[in-house]
This record gives C-alpha cells, structure tokens and sequence, in this order.
C-alpha cells in the first residue's frame, strides 16, 4: 500500500498548484512535472496533464491540474493505456454529510473491475492530512500487481 501513497503524495503536490505556478516552475521543495509524453493517452481528457512517474503496482497519474485537490477525478496508465480512476475524500467532508455523485467512474469504454479504498491516517505531502485516496481499476487485480515492475517505489 506504500506505493500508493507515493502516487498520491505526487498527484497531490501538483494538484495543489495554479497553473500559473506550473508554467514558472513548482515552489522549492516540489518535484518538478515529469516530462509530458509526446502522445498524449487515448481516452485521458486533453486538459489532464501526467502528473508522476510510473508507479510500481499502479501505473502513471494524470490530472488536471487547474482544478481543487478534494474530489477531484484522477486516471492513470501504463504503457499508454488508461488502467483505474482515483479521486481522494476526506473524512470530514464524511461526516459533514458531504455527498459524492458520478465522480467514480471509468472512462469511456473501460469498465470497473474492483476498488480499492486505503485510508491515510496522516496523508501525504502535499495533503498531509487524514483522507482517503479510492482507486478504481479497470484491469485485474494480477495485472494491477504486473504495472511498472521497474516504476518508482516507496522505500519501507
């Protein structure tokens, strides 16, 4: 589960950032945006831009990075092809009563094969604050375990 939290400590960071930002650099102590392939992914929406490196056991996040952080819909991919959906909650919005609707889904010709619902009791950098991060992956979960086997890693 380590490795999610690295995919979405990188999709948090840059989501966290104005495109104005973006276009003069990420603040000091952010990682720079990877390089942006030259093909952009068939199926990822044209404003969504990549976000992380390829993730051992996930893939590469893509998010558009205009938008707010919470509930915000994020896609990734291997091998340039769209493998899960992911939005992050927090559990107050929860307990708020907040509701949810149609942010969960899979892109136009995916379906969902299962979800997986980790909960991050002190978050991340760049959401280093109690929520959930929710993936819903349109491949199996062996295959899932098969994605970016030489990715980037969460060291234990």
């Amino acid at each position: 589960m380590l490795h999610r939290t690295l995919a979405a400590l990188a999709a948090a960071l840059f989501l966290t950032l104005s495109s104005s930002a973006l276009a003069a650099g990420p603040p000091k102590g952010m990682p720079p945006l990877p390089p942006q392939p030259k093909v952009h992914p068939a199926g990822i929406p044209a404003n969504y831009m990549l976000v992380s490196p390829c993730i051992v056991g996930m893939g590469e996040h893509w998010a558009d990075v205009k938008a707010g952080i919470h509930a915000t819909t994020l896609y990734g991919t291997y091998q340039g092809k769209p493998v899960f959906t992911e939005i992050m909650l927090l559990p107050a919005d929860f307990a708020a009563g907040k509701s949810y609707e149609n942010v969960l889904r899979p892109l136009p010709g995916y379906q969902i094969d299962h979800v997986d619902i980790e909960y991050l009791k002190h978050g991340h950098p760049g959401m280093a604050y109690a929520h959930y991060d929710i993936h819903a992956y349109y491949v199996t979960p062996a295959v899932e375990h098969k994605i970016c086997p030489n990715g980037v890693a969460v060291p234990m």
